[in-house]
């Protein structure tokens, strides 16, 4: 664990959204910006964040709806093209200009891939954990339903059984009814029995009941339309997938056919979770630094147009 004093705080104006900003770490180092997943803030990274900010400059934010931040009250307002604006704003903020090495978890991860998809210039690295290109998921989806043999067909029902709350969060009111009135609770044991992971100040967060019921507005502007039409998305950004085999929400087989779109593609797995950022921080530290560092060693890189 890094001796490294604690994030230093500061507020970004996003796309109509306020954004509570979180630093450690020189600002003269390469940077390294965390985005965290759904129903989690900023404070999910805090061991991985420790760990990095020795040798990086480590950002991370609460995204809209969620912790410090602003919280929009009309689904639209959570579609990617806000999310997008978003993360443009903190990276003109806090970069000064240099590309810097991604990593997401979760939905912060899904968001992470449109930005490497769209903007791969403000990147110069991308791990991604637990959270796909929605649109890779649409593709893969897709080939599963036209191969129709049985290894692909199980595989197919193996992740729509991980993602039954999809569709549930799609209901009007109900999801939000039940986070306001006693699922926080329901989700704080969960992670403790069912992924190893304790609580501790900062995460689940004060705001969990609030950041879950303003999140599925996340789900809402963007998984139908994405999974119903998929776009064709690559990257040329190097890009690292960690796959945790024991994921609950995640199938390891979203993998299936990604080096297809991202040429500069490596993956590792890990005996682990969903909220692996928590039950094994310092693996994954380890594994951003790493890839990290590779990608500064082997020089500049080219943009495909």
């Amino acid at each position: 664990m890094s001796d490294n004093p604690g994030p230093r705080r500061r507020r970004v104006q996003g796309d109509d959204a306020d954004l509570a900003v979180y630093e450690q770490g020189e600002p003269s180092r390469p940077a390294v910006l965390l985005l965290h997943g759904y129903p989690d803030t900023h404070a999910v990274w805090d061991e991985v964040a420790d760990e990095l900010a020795g040798d990086f400059h480590v950002i991370r934010y609460d995204v809209r709806g969620a912790g410090a931040s602003s919280r929009p009250p009309d689904t639209r307002s959570y579609a990617f093209e806000h999310l997008m604006a978003d993360l443009r704003a903190v990276l003109d903020a806090v970069s000064g200009g240099r590309p810097v090495h991604l990593v997401g978890h979760d939905w912060g991860s899904i968001q992470a891939w449109e930005a490497v998809c769209t903007m791969p210039e403000r990147f110069a690295s991308f791990t991604s954990i637990s959270g796909p290109c929605l649109d890779h998921v649409g593709h893969w989806t897709r080939r599963a339903l036209a191969r129709r043999t049985p290894r692909a067909l199980r595989r197919l029902a193996g992740q729509w059984a991980r993602s039954w709350y999809i569709s549930f969060f799609q209901m009007p009111m109900l999801p939000e009814l039940l986070w306001r009135y006693g699922r926080g609770g329901l989700f704080t044991r969960a992670l403790e029995i069912g992924e190893g992971v304790r609580p501790r100040p900062g995460h689940p967060a004060p705001t969990l009941a609030r950041d879950g019921a303003d999140g599925v507005g996340l789900y809402r502007a963007n998984m139908r339309e994405r999974l119903r039409r998929p776009r064709d998305r690559r990257t040329d950004v190097p890009t690292q997938v960690i796959v945790p085999t024991k994921d609950l929400f995640v199938s390891p087989h979203l993998v299936e056919g990604l080096a297809a779109r991202v040429p500069n593609l490596s993956l590792r797995a890990i005996a682990a979770g969903h909220w692996v950022p928590r039950s094994h921080p310092g693996v994954i530290a380890a594994w951003i630094a790493e890839h990290a560092t590779g990608v500064r060693n082997a020089g500049p890189r080219t943009v495909r147009p």
